[in-house]
């Protein structure tokens, strides 16, 4: 099926690794050139080089700090330097969080609100003037189930995506009659490296190892019995950003293999 992307330009926030990097070969195998961006710099430069080889696509990688400012300028600065613009803006970067709100610091509760909140408005500045010039785009948000269904140890994390729906939904009604679509994808159970650091936080506690944590959460919690891999999820982004999704605005998708417990 031709998704009719065949040389758009995507950035992807967290592309080198998880969802993100499995977005990142989505948009690529429909001919997607790409700016990815994170914080580890030699892991980024790694996979922009195999990418680019591998789909024969142009590919950049812009060391970034999502949860700072200046780092989101200097993002935009780089890839209107190499595209001259974007048509696709995949907010993906951001991490799980572990306290009571009772210990929590105020600069804990900042730090994730630049990070999952902050980043996505600040790089909607950045980039929807230039989706305009180019006659439309998509930009697709990376939120979480717990934003509507939250887990009893991460209340910022729960806090700061419910916070990036809401944001999401505003966007969208703002911007639609640029013909640019926004969305958010609330994923369940995904096996990346972020749920394996958070298996190792919280197993050790219990006294089970990582992987019997995991067996356990998706056993209590999904339907489906298991996690997703990244490439599943990322499918659905990959559908999001093309005309085939052309009536998708302002909503909000579970890809959570059953997971979310409520009528949504």
């Amino acid at each position: 099926m031709d998704l009719q992307l065949q040389g758009k330009v995507a950035v992807i926030t967290g592309g080198s690794v998880g969802i993100g990097l499995a977005v990142a070969e989505g948009l690529a195998k429909e001919g997607v050139n790409l700016a990815l961006c994170a914080r580890d710099e030699a892991r980024l430069n790694n996979v922009a080089a195999e990418i680019s080889q591998k789909f024969h696509i142009n590919v950049i990688g812009v060391k970034t700090d999502v949860a700072v400012a200046a780092d989101i300028d200097n993002l935009r600065q780089k890839v209107e330097q190499e595209f001259g613009g974007i048509d696709i803006l995949i907010n993906n970067a951001g991490t799980g969080s572990e306290e009571t709100i009772m210990n929590a610091t105020d600069e804990k509760w900042q730090h994730y609100w630049d990070l999952h909140v902050m980043a996505a408005v600040r790089l909607a500045r950045a980039f929807v003037p230039s989706m305009r010039k180019r006659g439309g785009g998509v930009i697709l948000h990376n939120a979480s189930i717990c934003a509507k269904q939250p887990l009893w140890y991460e209340p910022i994390y729960n806090t700061t995506k419910a916070a990036l729906v809401m944001f999401s939904k505003c966007l969208a009604n703002e911007v639609i009659g640029d013909n640019i679509r926004v969305n958010t994808i609330n994923p369940g159970l995904v096996l990346t490296p972020d749920w394996w650091k958070t298996a190792g936080i919280l197993s050790e506690k219990q006294g089970i190892t990582p992987k019997e944590y995991l067996d356990r959460i998706a056993k209590d919690n999904a339907p489906i019995g298991r996690f997703a891999s990244p490439e599943e999820v990322a499918n659905f982004f990959v559908f999001l950003c093309s005309p085939s999704a052309s009536y998708s605005v302002g909503s909000t998708y579970f890809v959570d293999g059953g997971w979310l417990k409520v009528i949504d």
